[in-house]
């Protein structure tokens, strides 16, 4: 009896864990699962079952993704390294993982995110990257990152973000920025732009609260006049043309402010007063058409008025002169019908 049990246990193990599943993990072969979180993991375990689509490894300490960690598991869709201690990501770490749909790297210790971080994942659509101490954002997450549908970035330290790099995710849809101390002057100027115009095309966003300079301090964005930004470059605002970042992704290493002989940070160089003509903007383009539609309909009215006024003035004028001095001239005409007729 007693080997019986010990025998139904067995079976219900294996319908419950998987080939290859790490020690501590519980790997659903139903599901396709391996719960792996609250382990105490200092980098992703192995071997990993190589048909599993969801990796649990939220609340552990892992400090690092070597190179070839997700070599084993190809199809995975879901992956959350939520909660660890990661303060980098290495390029290329996720490269493998071709059908990976959510990537979840909130609260960790991530200081910066280098160029071609996420290349090669086609199917990607929510990127969070929320509650770490992010100082800077690339040019680009990777090549084929262009399906990302949500990206979050909020609770970091950013300070200004790449319109360039918003750009290259054209299916974006829910975009998160709040708590993050934006400087709103001109190396954000472009950031505006591209927020009004994704709001105007029915995107969803919590919006951007300036924490410097002073004046604006606690302002959202988008109610910042564009006057502020009247002395601001015009590259400050305009991204590059698309095909220097479609074939360009893998050649760019440095920022490219430093290409204009500022500052690597994005000082306050990009500020100073130039005679370049502001861009334009679509809420100001929608505004001049308005203003200029209604100047023009009281225009119209007002030469309406003054032509039925002077309708109204011609027929009143033309009534009197029948009225009052048609008599006038039949009276004058029959007094000089005796004197004619004197003469003759």
């Amino acid at each position: 009896m007693k080997g019986s049990w010990f025998l139904v246990w067995s079976v219900t193990l294996l319908a419950h864990t998987g080939h290859s599943c790490p020690e501590k993990c519980l790997c659903y072969t139903a599901s396709k699962t391996a719960d792996c979180k609250n382990r105490g993991f200092t980098e992703i375990p192995a071997p990993l079952p190589p048909e599993i689509q969801i990796l649990q490894l939220q609340n552990n300490r892992i400090w690092r993704i070597n190179q070839n960690a997700f070599t084993a598991t190809p199809l995975l869709k879901i992956l959350d390294l939520s909660n660890n201690s990661l303060s980098s990501v290495a390029p290329g770490a996720f490269q493998k993982l071709r059908y990976l749909q959510v990537l979840n790297l909130t609260r960790n210790l991530i200081h910066y995110i280098e160029n071609k971080t996420f290349s090669f994942l086609p199917h990607l659509k929510e990127l969070d990257l929320s509650s770490n101490s992010i100082i800077r954002l690339p040019e680009t997450f990777g090549n084929s990152t262009g399906n990302i549908t949500l990206l979050s970035v909020k609770h970091n330290k950013l300070q200004k973000m790449e319109r360039i790099l918003l750009e290259s995710l054209p299916n974006l849809k829910v975009v998160l920025f709040k708590d993050n101390p934006w400087q709103c002057n001109c190396n954000i100027f472009g950031m505006k732009l591209w927020l009004e115009s994704f709001l105007y095309r029915g995107g969803i966003s919590d919006g951007i609260i300036c924490s410097a300079p002073g004046i604006r301090k606690g302002k959202d964005l988008l109610r910042v006049p564009y006057e502020l930004f009247g002395a601001c470059p015009l590259r400050a605002a305009l991204a590059r043309p698309a095909s220097s970042h479609q074939h360009g992704f893998e050649q760019r290493s440095s920022p490219r402010h430093g290409h204009h002989g500022e500052p690597g940070d994005g000082g306050r160089g990009g500020c100073e007063p130039k005679a370049r003509p502001r861009p334009a903007s679509l809420r100001h383009a929608i505004a001049t058409v308005v203003i200029t539609g209604v100047v023009c309909g009281v225009v119209c009215l007002m030469m309406l008025a003054a032509a039925v006024y002077g309708c109204a003035y011609a027929a009143i004028t033309a009534k009197y002169h029948r009225e009052h001095l048609a008599p006038v001239g039949q009276h004058g005409t029959h007094e000089k019908e005796p004197f004619e007729g004197s003469m003759a």
